[in-house]
């Protein structure tokens, strides 16, 4: 079978590996009868709802026999697959031409001309209606009906053209014109298996390998460079001072001496306060600073490397000395004191032993299939244990009290200033709002001279739901804000959906509904409120306990000159605090005539801010996980318009991956009547946002490349959100130039 006249867009080899295919992919599905029934179809197509798959079926069953045939569904896909712009967009017409009364499909035949046979040949309000009900289902949308007829009412009006009260052929076709780009890649998206798999393109060499990956990731291949040669100097050095004593000794001193740099340099990675400040400077420049939780966990795991090396070399250094006293029992070296065996009262051994112990599981604890599975007391109480260690340390290695001196002194400071901190006493948690998707929105009062930047983040304690965890969130209130903090905490593992579970049903007073107040002064007594489907609640007497602030990557954002900030669901709340703040910076430059009252705004760079153009791009799942942000968008949407009228300074993108696009029949007519609509309301259906959500995942390539265009300046790239989807970005960042900058949460 050779494909529509018209559509000579494959090779002959190509088109005959595209039949192999459909044939084979036939056979995996069909059942014995070699044909696919209803059933069949839907599982293959992959579709979330019956209507169009039902809809597909019976096109594909030319002859109405309620099955498809292996004939049959190759001519149909050679239309789909490579089919020209008319043989689509007939297809597409049939697909919306079902009798808009009863939903009752008809059977049609595919013919040449678009005849009687194809349904009643026209489309008229309720048809339209009906499926672009469907296809809100199909996306995962929910609007309420005034809004659905809104939607069809503004594709009727575009699409009716001669006023005739229904669409033919003609008229759609007339009205997908004017979306360059459509008809030409028109298909069914989810049925992945019509099309066999694209071949995959090897490029010549790894990406580790390429100059971009090297600049960008130059400060930290430079510091492991630099950390691997060090211990690799550390260990030759000492192996090499004791190579007299025997080879198994030589190793063990030369692990030893690494053992005591590694150990003091995990000291240095978690002082939190300390990494804070050298943010500040320039040393933020030269040192991966953004890595310093990475570190910690290698600097981790070389450390239960080296003591096993360590512990082996002895171990095998005892059996010789056994052998050569003639003893036999290797546990009296390990387990009984001996004269020159180090570390204090010749305990070495012991000390050693109880080390490793302790290493191991530490170790094993803090694996992420532990922590994230309810099991966060057995990682916070193992790790606890490191207090112990450094103390064994001292007792175990007579020269481990000079490595740790510096460290271990700034450590202990940095845990001194933070217990004073939460001595002065608890703070008041003055408001909960419960958001959709279970996210937990805290207003906490602000301690007394707490001074952050945007993007920080903090650790929580809240003894009502755990006494001894903390747990680390990002601020998402601007610094600029003076009495509260704000913090907004997504349901993820245990403590978090305890907390949820704690705000969700508290001690009522009164049965009585009231309002917020806006004012701190009014929040002193039990209320709560029900609006737009949040319940927020105030409280009186939950007490918290805030450590920080401590910094992040964001901090460079505003020594950016354009700034692109990436957020993937939760991970939007870093870049809530810096929107926030940027829209005060405004507020502060406003400036006014006092003759005409006309109003500007000066040129935001100064020496704290050097950004010329910020783009920020928000991806979510579905049209719920907008809903707790849009409040703060749309204020910053109104106050940029007030403020820079037609100004571009600040774009938004979103980006909601679960809605089907204007290239997939399943949502073309809902996405095109969203851009009608869109266009005459000036507003976003889905969020209420000027900003248009755009269905599917942003295509990266193109979105950097109109970055690229606009030449405001060095770009650097901000994420936050899942590390499948750093990778992505990263690698097109790479390929651009761009700086990347990830947000670990």
């Amino acid at each position: 079978l050779c494909p529509p006249a018209g559509s000579c867009t494959m090779s002959v080899a190509e088109d005959a590996e595209w039949l192999r295919w459909v044939t084979k992919q036939f056979g995996s599905i069909a059942g014995k009868d070699k044909e696919i029934n209803l059933e069949e179809f839907k599982t293959a197509l992959q579709v979330k709802e019956s209507f169009f798959a039902e809809r597909f079926f019976a096109l594909f069953d030319a002859d109405g026999s309620g099955t498809i045939s292996l004939d049959e569904l190759l001519q149909a896909l050679s239309l789909l697959v490579h089919g020209n712009e008319t043989d689509k967009l007939r297809f597409l017409f049939q697909v919306y031409d079902v009798d808009g009364k009863t939903g009752k499909i008809r059977l049609i035949c595919r013919c040449p001309d678009p005849g009687p046979r194809a349904g009643s040949g026209s489309i008229d309000p309720e048809e339209l209606r009906l499926v672009l009900r469907w296809c809100l289902r199909e996306s995962a949308l929910a609007l309420p009906e005034p809004r659905l007829a809104d939607l069809t009412r503004a594709l009727f009006e575009a699409a009716d053209k001669d006023r005739s009260g229904s669409i033919t052929f003609e008229e759609l076709r007339q009205e997908l014109e004017a979306f360059p780009g459509v008809m030409e890649n028109l298909s069914i998206s989810a049925a992945s298996w019509l099309q066999p798999p694209a071949p995959t393109q090897r490029s010549g060499r790894p990406r580790c390998l390429t100059r971009l990956y090297w600049h960008n990731h130059r400060s930290a291949v430079a510091f492991l460079g630099g950390y691997i040669g060090l211990n690799l100097l550390l260990f030759a050095l000492a192996a090499l001072r004791h190579a007299g004593l025997g080879g198994w000794l030589a190793v063990a001193r030369g692990c030893g001496q690494c053992l005591n740099f590694n150990c003091a340099f995990l000291a240095v990675l978690m002082l939190r306060r300390c990494l804070t400040w050298l943010r500040t400077t320039r040393v933020a420049e030269v040192l991966p600073l953004d890595q310093h939780v990475a570190l910690h966990q290698l600097a981790g795991y070389v450390v239960l490397a080296l003591a096993a090396a360590h512990t082996g070399a002895h171990l095998a250094n005892f059996s010789r000395l056994a052998r050569r006293d003639g003893r036999d029992v290797l546990t009296e070296y390990l387990l009984s004191p001996r004269p020159g065996a180090g570390g204090l009262g010749d305990t070495a051994a012991q000390t050693g032993l109880a080390l490793q112990g302790l290493l191991g599981a530490m170790v094993t604890f803090s694996c992420p299939c532990v922590r994230r599975s309810g099991h966060f007391q057995l990682f916070y109480w193992t790790h606890l244990s490191y207090v112990l260690v450094w103390t064994l340390l001292i007792l175990h290695g007579p020269h481990f009290w000079k490595w740790f001196a510096v460290p271990g002194c700034l450590f202990v400071l940095e845990k001194v200033v933070g217990l004073a901190r939460r001595r002065a006493g608890g703070l008041r948690i003055v408001e909960v709002n419960l958001l959709p998707s279970k996210v937990t929105h805290l207003v906490i009062e602000r301690p007394q001279f707490f001074h952050y930047k945007p993007g920080d983040f903090v650790y929580l304690n809240i003894p009502a739901i755990a006494t001894y965890e903390w747990h680390p969130f990002t601020i998402s209130s601007a610094p600029e804000q003076p009495e509260t903090l704000w913090l907004h905490i997504r349901s993820l593992g245990q403590w978090t959906n305890k907390l949820y579970e704690y705000f969700q049903q508290p001690e009522l007073p009164s049965p009585e509904l009231k309002l917020l107040s806006r004012s701190l002064r009014e929040k002193r007594s039990w209320c709560w409120t029900q609006v737009g489907g949040d319940r927020a609640q105030l409280l009186g007497n939950t007490e918290c306990y805030v450590d920080g602030p401590y910094g992040t990557p964001t901090r460079r954002i505003f020594t950016s000159e354009h700034a692109v900030l990436i957020g993937a669901g939760i991970g939007i709340t870093p870049f809530a605090s810096i929107l926030q703040s940027i829209m005060y910076r405004y507020r502060r430059r406003r400036l006014s005539c006092p003759s005409c009252h006309h109003s500007w705004c000066e040129d935001l760079r100064d020496e704290e801010m050097a950004l010329r153009k910020v783009d920020f791009i928000w991806i979510n799942r579905d049209q719920k996980h907008f809903e707790w942000f849009v409040s703060l968008l749309t204020k910053l949407e109104m106050e940029q318009a007030e403020q820079e009228p037609g100004g571009r300074f600040l774009e938004m993108h979103m980006y909601m991956t679960s809605a089907l696009g204007k290239n997939d029949m399943k949502g073309v007519g809902l996405q095109l009547a969203l851009d009608l609509l869109a266009t005459k309301e000036q507003r976003d259906s889905i969020t209420g946002l000027r900003t248009r959500t755009q269905p599917g995942r942003p295509d990266w390539s193109k979105v950097f490349g109109k970055v690229a265009e606009e030449k405001k300046g060095k770009v650097q790239v901000f994420f936050c959100g899942s590390p499948a989807l750093a990778k992505v970005i990263r690698a097109h960042c790479e390929r651009f130039g761009f700086r990347f900058f990830k947000e670990h949460f």
